[in-house]
């Protein structure tokens, strides 16, 4: 019986040493060699990691904005979470299906909307224009594509859900015995909810807080639509890297690799905090 299921395990070995393995092995491999200029051979240097100090900015940018967008998610997702555990069965299936509505669209769809609402031209400054806001502030228009706000705010859109399911279903698994003895105990709503409910959902925070941090930092449609190019973040640098007029696989696959290294210890360091969490919560 071992054997048999050691059998079906096969495939997904194969798929993952072909789609897994061996991309990251070709990154490591690039991010270590060079072209020699004189030669036009590959050279092993660690030279890629050492000129990504030029970069240092861009980094910033994108975890900053990616740590913003995760935040501002949570402070919306939160909340509705909270509020369709509480409701019925009906309405819950309601607001999933409006909640996942938006997601049966394409990405880039929902980004060149976003695109057609923000500019310079688009609906909410012909809005304003409209109701006389423009002339009391005696501009043109209001500059919100090619701004950081626009990026944050096509992050929130696109990943919001992330940040809502998880937390949703940890919500409405609580166990209501629970609840009920805290109530019985003399706590109040504020108590229980502080001491039991934010404590036992923590596993969906994290698990929220890592699907929108991940994609976040490492998005390159959003920042360059809603952009404009002038927000440029790690996804847009190493799309540059390998498809710009800056042709330079060698430091888009280092730059890849810090990223994923950071990304990784980020995601580490959440869960171990979780688990941490969590066993407190039981002592």
């Amino acid at each position: 019986m071992k054997n048999k299921r050691s059998l079906f395990a096969v495939p997904y070995v194969i798929w993952m040493a072909l789609f897994v393995v061996v991309p990251i092995l070709i990154m490591v491999a690039y991010a270590f060699t060079a072209i020699d200029p004189v030669t036009n051979a590959s050279q092993i240097t660690a030279e890629n990691f050492t000129r990504m100090g030029v970069y240092l900015s861009v980094f910033l940018r994108s975890f900053w904005l990616a740590l913003l967008a995760t935040l501002v998610c949570f402070l919306i997702g939160y909340p509705v979470s909270y509020w369709m555990a509480k409701e019925g069965p009906r309405f819950q299936r309601v607001a999933m299906a409006l909640i996942m509505l938006p997601m049966w669209m394409n990405f880039l769809l929902r980004t060149y909307s976003w695109m057609s609402i923000l500019e310079n031209n688009g609906l909410l400054n012909q809005l304003f224009r409209a109701v006389g806001l423009l002339d009391l502030l005696a501009v043109d228009h209001i500059q919100m594509i090619g701004t950081s706000g626009a990026v944050v705010l096509g992050m929130v859109y696109n990943y919001l859900p992330f940040m809502i399911l998880p937390i949703y279903s940890v919500i409405v698994k609580l166990d209501g015995s629970l609840l009920e003895a805290a109530r019985d105990l003399g706590a109040d709503s504020a108590r229980v909810f502080l001491k039991v409910i934010f404590p036992l959902s923590l596993p969906g925070i994290l698990s929220g807080v890592t699907m929108v941090f991940v994609p976040s930092v490492s998005t390159f449609a959003i920042s360059n639509l809603l952009g404009g190019g002038n927000q440029l973040m790690l996804g847009d640098l190493i799309e540059l890297q390998f498809l710009g007029g800056a042709y330079n696989p060698h430091l888009g696959a280092a730059i890849s690799m810090v990223m994923m290294v950071i990304v990784v210890v980020c995601m580490v360091v959440m869960n171990h905090f979780g688990e941490g969490e969590e066993q407190a919560v039981m002592l």
